[in-house]
């Protein structure tokens, strides 16, 4: 926390001087009050009674000044450092390779964001400066206790309609402005939680720094909220630090006339009780904190563990650009794969080359690897021996954006996000700087996918919102989507993954003209589930137990009365459907 906190030394520094100086008028009160009073009731001079008294009322509205400057600056400087962290914490997560979450619940990543940090903010904002004060008071009035020498009770209901007025008034503020900051922190976790969960298409299009900025734009709102908080915040603090001393030094006066009445002793009405409540009152919130603190220790530890959370994909240290232009040759030299050491391998020693320009047609068993492939190809995972090159080069010698940037993946269920049909074809031109592509650009990705034939017959057309993952758009209309953005993302090599459901005869027809578009001149490798792709691929490689047990075009493997020839006869059914 310390490199985050640094640039707030100076704020800090304030804020704990104003907390000093507030704890120090608080504790010199009653010794003060005590000479004075006795002095005033000695000499029997009202004017100086009546002075006294507005000193005091002078003394403890700078005192309520001084615990608003003090309360602001820590609220603003933890909700400041507080957001750097989980920006920091955001922009690490997403960095991270895909294995990483399949190891974590995306609510436990969302919970780190939240939760945790939220109670870190307190210990910042609240918790390390009352403790401080508490144990001021605690020490303070422990010492000064032991020197007065008279006690007296008095108490007083005065102030008491004054306290529930303010804490009504400004309880009630204070609750919409908290609901206002839990509101933009959970569009902020709404944004991760959305990013967590499709960190395959973020990655594939190399977006993370655009996820970054956009929560990021989330927090500097849940800032600003926080920061509104914090001034009604301290202006309630404020409030009920003059209205209850105010009302001490009420009763001191109420209590100092009697003692010119004779009633009362001078300085009967000050020490003892407050110094007692003083400690009182220390006691009570030392114990609350320490079970904060203990909070706070579980909640910074799981914060930083995630902080320290190192990805199994890296950058090379040195990377090595690709050639220019992009051919997009892919080989596979004896590669062997497993997802976790304890499970067995899914591929086995398997060797595969893509040609430039060659549409290659992934057919296989459930389980034999082909998804494993297409997963490998942009290092969402590493191989564990063997290796791959893209145009001749290794590509764990390439920066994951430069590769990522050369391949365009279009997924079998085809995941967008929840903004507008614009911006979803836009993802995949958004630049490393923010730039985004040209509306021109967007819409010639959007005819190219043959996507244009249902948007413009939306009310609001590019700008229709789409729903949360899309919900709000048919199968075939997301496909083309998915296209559309490898279409405006022109990568080298396109990986495509079929959808085995079914869709409606127009959808299909659209879809498999959009798909003959995009695999032209292009590198592709397809995990094949219709006959129609098979028939279209210049090669057909059959995978089984992580092996290429059979390659060829359809007719070929077809008379060759081999694994392809079973899974066409045995799964190959009316609706032109390879399910494999």
């Amino acid at each position: 926390m310390l490199p985050r906190i640094r640039p707030y030394l100076g704020r800090l520094i304030l804020a704990f001087v104003c907390l000093l100086a507030s704890a120090s008028i608080a504790l010199a009160f009653p010794q003060i009050v005590r000479h004075l009073l006795d002095a005033a009731f000695i000499s029997a001079d009202a004017k100086l009674l009546n002075r006294i008294a507005l000193g005091l009322l002078i003394l403890f509205a700078i005192q309520a000044a001084l615990n608003f400057v003090q309360v602001y600056l820590l609220t603003s400087t933890s909700e400041l450092v507080i957001a750097k962290l989980r920006e920091d914490l955001f922009a690490h997560l997403v960095q991270l390779s895909p294995g990483f979450f399949t190891e974590r619940r995306t609510g436990e990543l969302t919970s780190r964001l939240s939760a945790d940090t939220t109670v870190l903010q307190t210990v910042l904002s609240y918790n390390l400066s009352e403790f401080a004060r508490q144990t001021l008071f605690l020490i303070g009035g422990i010492i000064l206790l032991t020197i007065t020498d008279a006690s007296l009770t008095a108490t007083t209901l005065a102030v008491v309609p004054l306290v529930v007025g303010a804490a009504f008034v400004f309880g009630r503020a204070l609750r919409r402005a908290s609901t206002g900051v839990q509101d933009r922190i959970a569009e902020a976790t709404g944004t991760a939680d959305e990013a967590f969960s499709q960190i395959r298409t973020v990655q594939s299009y190399t977006a993370e720094a655009e996820e970054v900025r956009r929560y990021g734009s989330h927090l500097r709102e849940v800032i600003e909220a926080a920061l509104r908080r914090a001034r009604i915040r301290g202006t309630f603090f404020g409030i009920l630090t003059f209205c209850g001393f105010g009302g001490v030094v009420a009763v001191l006066w109420q209590g100092g006339r009697q003692v010119l009445a004779g009633s009362l002793t001078a300085g009967a009405l000050v020490s003892f009780l407050l110094y007692a409540l003083y400690v009182a009152g220390a006691v009570g919130s030392l114990a609350s904190l320490f079970g904060a603190y203990q909070e706070a220790v579980g909640a910074a530890r799981r914060v930083f563990d995630m902080l320290e959370a190192e990805s199994s994909v890296k950058d090379p240290v040195k990377p090595v650009k690709l050639p220019r232009p992009l051919r997009g040759e892919i080989v596979m030299d004896e590669v062997v794969f497993h997802y976790n050491p304890a499970l067995p391998e899914v591929l086995q020693g398997l060797s595969l080359r893509i040609g430039a320009g060659e549409v290659v047609a992934l057919v296989g068993p459930s389980g034999a690897g082909k998804t494993t492939i297409a997963s490998l190809l942009p290092r969402f995972w590493d191989v564990i021996s063997g290796r791959i090159t893209f145009d001749g080069i290794d590509i764990r010698d390439l920066s994951l954006a430069e590769l990522r940037g050369a391949i365009g993946i279009v997924p079998q269920e085809p995941t967008l996000f929840s903004g507008t049909i614009r911006e979803n074809v836009a993802y995949a031109g958004i630049g490393a700087d923010g730039s985004r592509p040209s509306e021109d650009s967007v819409r010639a990705a959007a005819k190219a996918a043959h996507a244009m034939e249902f948007i413009e017959r939306l009310p609001d057309g590019f700008d229709t919102r789409v729903g949360e993952r899309g919900v709000k758009l048919s199968g075939g209309q997301r496909q083309r989507i998915a296209i559309a953005r490898v279409f405006l993302k022109n990568p080298a090599l396109v990986i495509l993954d079929e959808a085995t459901s079914s869709l409606d005869s127009e959808s299909e027809r659209l879809v498999e003209q959009a798909m003959e578009d995009l695999l032209r001149a292009r590198s592709t490798l397809i995990i094949a589930h219709r006959l129609s792709t098979v028939l279209r691929a210049d090669r057909v490689v059959v995978i089984d137990r992580g092996l290429i047990v059979e390659e060829g075009r359809h007719a070929e493997l077809l008379a060759s009365e081999g694994v392809y020839s079973r899974l066409y006869r045995g799964q190959f059914r009316p609706g032109d459907a390879l399910v494999g």
